[in-house]
């Protein structure tokens, strides 16, 4: 894969080897070459678990103190008008009942997050396979599927996020912006990565946190001393 001027010289400035503090880390991803847009900041962590086991699929919602630094499109699903009027006035881009529901199934997915009340899920649940490859599903272990619509709306344009394991064991979270404060950045990593240890499977044997990175939208990826964590 080619890689443009800014990449290369990122590479340039610390050594792909060492894995870094993570307030060092950030000090080195603050001095790579700037893009035009602000660059999100992510994280990747390796997990020693096997997906394929239901009880060993790590996944659940966390808080970022410091929020995400982007505006998320939430959209909610009620019988409810009352509701539907009242998530809308605090910030949901969309919400309604059936009408929703024909929209997204005719293709409709301009949002980032879906809520719906418990009584929607038999609806919801016949877009699986619309919602379902987006990681747009509902679900309760997520605070996604809920009767107190007003503060899951809430929670989520403040900075409440999703954490999933995927296939092959990672999780990628994005925990802010570049153009965040270093301490702004490390406090909200330590609540995801935080939660993503509490989150461990009993099942698991075994390294559970096995690898952790941290990156921004362009950059080349930087290795992170897990022991700030585990110890």
């Amino acid at each position: 894969m080619s890689r443009g001027k800014k990449y290369k010289n990122s590479l340039s400035t610390y050594d792909s080897t060492v894995e870094y503090g993570l307030d060092k880390a950030i000090d080195i991803l603050h001095g790579f070459p700037k893009s035009n847009f602000d660059e999100s900041v992510d994280i990747t962590v390796n997990l020693g678990v096997d997906p394929r086991h239901a009880d060993q699929l790590v996944r659940g919602m966390v808080s970022l103190p410091n929020g995400t630094g982007k505006k998320v499109k939430v959209v909610v699903i009620s019988k409810d008008d009352d509701k539907n009027s009242k998530v809308k006035d605090i910030g949901a881009f969309d919400s309604g009942s059936k009408d929703l529901l024909d929209k997204i199934s005719k293709g409709w997915l301009d949002f980032d997050v879906l809520i719906a009340s418990p009584d929607m899920m038999s609806e919801v649940g016949k877009l699986g396979r619309v919602l379902g490859p987006r990681g747009l599903m509902p679900n309760p272990k997520t605070g996604t599927v809920t009767n107190d619509l007003e503060k899951a709306v809430s929670e989520i344009i403040a900075g409440k996020v999703e954490y999933r394991v995927d296939k092959s064991g990672i999780i990628s979270v994005s925990v802010g912006r570049v153009s965040f404060e270093k301490d702004k950045i490390i406090e909200n990593i330590k609540a995801c990565i935080g939660a993503i240890l509490k989150a461990k499977p009993s099942s698991v044997k075994g390294v559970y946190f096995k690898k952790f990175s941290i990156s921004s939208t362009m950059s080349p990826g930087l290795k992170i001393d897990k022991s700030e964590f585990t110890n």
